[in-house]
């Protein structure tokens, strides 16, 4: 049944503390502690104007980005949420119980519960009108937002499924050869079998199998307009491939340890690592032309905004690093636990915790980026 919506309490508290200068503590200005489990994922709204974390507890939360008051307590899940992202106008989670649900971000109602999966729904991805999710099962699948029910299912993979990137049909090639299997778009899963799938959203048929990583594939980003994935890996690498294609194009072995975050801003592609560091690369190249070192425990999280590079750790620390330069700006400390997300919100970093902890910190201060940053040179 689909849970009733109800207010959550405001149990959050003011902390204080200095706001250092380079490598110096950040200021925390909030911590948002309603959770009674950890906090696994945390998605912004596209309007900027509320966030949305969901928990190990069962439940997600609605936050708002003025005040930093919980909104809404969503309720309804048999088990852990294990991702969730926000829309304008609905919230949607995925949870172990196999489920997904779609909220009124308004009211905390739920609207709308998919069922289909058999086992953990492990992400959920919401584009052009349609739901993709991916699931231990070994299956992603398609559902109409509006009705609620599978429209195509991906079947292929010999292992779960944990990662999903789409690529609209209009930031596609037009080409006859091509049109017709891309006319719905393409979707790319990873997978623990190692490999990555490219998928036509139309038919459901498996456009392209993505082979070359021997270990399992932990995340993946897409650049649409080179129509590139970029895929990382428990072995260690980074592989870059033509989705269109399938053709391998390049790879970025540098990292001693698995590959768990990637971001792709301004041509550069960041990963962070179990290894404790953060490396940038060309896109276009595979150069590597920096590394963050400043990490005590495995990178976790990586989010680009405005010239600066914040990053989560399992050393239960976030952090902010001038992109260009390389330099630490500031180290933020306050969570008991590993980093699960972060997101970035004006001048406030958001960063979610498996401490179960919310917390809100003041980024004023740090370096803009220009309006055409040069290239960073090679450390």
């Amino acid at each position: 049944m689909p849970g009733h919506p109800s207010l959550a309490g405001r149990s959050f508290f003011l902390v204080l503390s200095s706001t250092g200068g380079m490598g110096g503590g950040g200021s925390a200005l909030r911590v948002c502690a309603d959770h009674r489990g950890g906090i696994n994922w945390l998605s912004l709204s596209p309007d900027g104007q509320r966030l949305l974390t969901g928990s190990e507890d069962g439940t997600a939360r609605l936050w708002s980005t003025a005040d930093g008051q919980c909104c809404a307590l969503l309720q309804g899940h048999e088990s852990y949420v294990t991702f969730c992202q926000l829309e304008d106008e609905a919230a949607f989670t995925c949870s172990a119980d196999c489920t997904i649900r779609k909220w009124d971000v308004l009211t905390g109602q739920c609207l709308q519960v998919f069922r289909g999966h058999t086992s953990i729904v492990n992400r959920i991805l919401v584009a052009n009108n349609q739901l993709f999710s991916s699931s231990y099962d070994r299956t992603a699948r398609a559902w109409s937002v509006d009705k609620g029910q599978v429209s195509r299912e991906f079947r292929g993979h010999r292992n779960c499924v944990l990662t999903l990137a789409y690529c609209a049909p209009w930031d596609l090639p037009g080409a006859p050869c091509v049109e017709e299997a891309v006319a719905g778009g393409l979707l790319v899963t990873g997978s623990t079998d190692g490999t990555a799938k490219v998928w036509q959203v139309a038919s459901g048929c498996c456009h392209q199998t993505l082979r070359g990583h021997t270990g399992a594939v932990l995340c993946l980003v897409l650049d649409t307009p080179s129509h590139t994935a970029f895929t990382g890996s428990t072995d260690a690498t980074i592989r870059a491939w033509d989705i269109l294609s399938g053709e391998q194009l390049r790879v970025f072995q540098e990292h001693q340890g698995s590959v768990i975050c990637l971001e792709l801003a301004n041509r550069h592609v960041y990963s962070g690592s179990a290894d404790r560091t953060v490396k940038c690369w060309l896109a276009d190249t595979g150069e590597r032309v920096r590394t963050f070192a400043a990490h005590r425990h495995s990178v976790s999280a990586l989010k680009y905004h405005a010239g600066t590079l914040f990053t989560g750790s399992g050393d239960a620390r976030a952090r902010a690093f001038d992109a260009q330069s390389g330099a630490l700006q500031r180290v933020f400390r306050g969570h008991a636990f590993i980093i699960n997300c972060i997101q970035v919100h004006g001048q406030v970093l958001y960063t979610a915790s498996h401490d179960g902890a919310l917390r809100l910190w003041d980024v004023r201060g740090l370096p803009r980026a220009p309006q055409r940053p040069a290239a960073p040179k090679r450390s």
